[in-house]
């Protein structure tokens, strides 16, 4: 039983990844789970579950590492904006 509540659990993260172009941080908030849980789940045991799944979350997962430090320089731009 546990191990089919964490099958589905990770089937339901990752596409919910594809289908929002959302990070981990984001997916985690959402479904309540910290964002180790998220990551060990799309990264590790997705892979066991759904191959064709993992590769699109795979995908999304580098173009995200890929965009964080622009996420990170607007995120910083925004609170100098606000607080002046």
């Amino acid at each position: 039983m546990i191990e089919f509540d964490t099958q589905r659990r990770c089937i339901v993260l990752a596409e919910y990844m594809v289908e929002n172009n959302a990070t981990v941080r984001g997916c985690a908030a959402v479904f309540g789970v910290s964002k180790s849980t998220v990551h060990k789940d799309i990264t590790e045991r997705l892979k066991c579950y759904d191959r064709k799944l993992y590769d699109e979350v795979k995908l999304l997962l580098e173009r995200n590492k890929a965009e964080r430090h622009l996420r990170g320089g607007e995120a910083t731009r925004k609170k100098f904006l606000l607080s002046n």
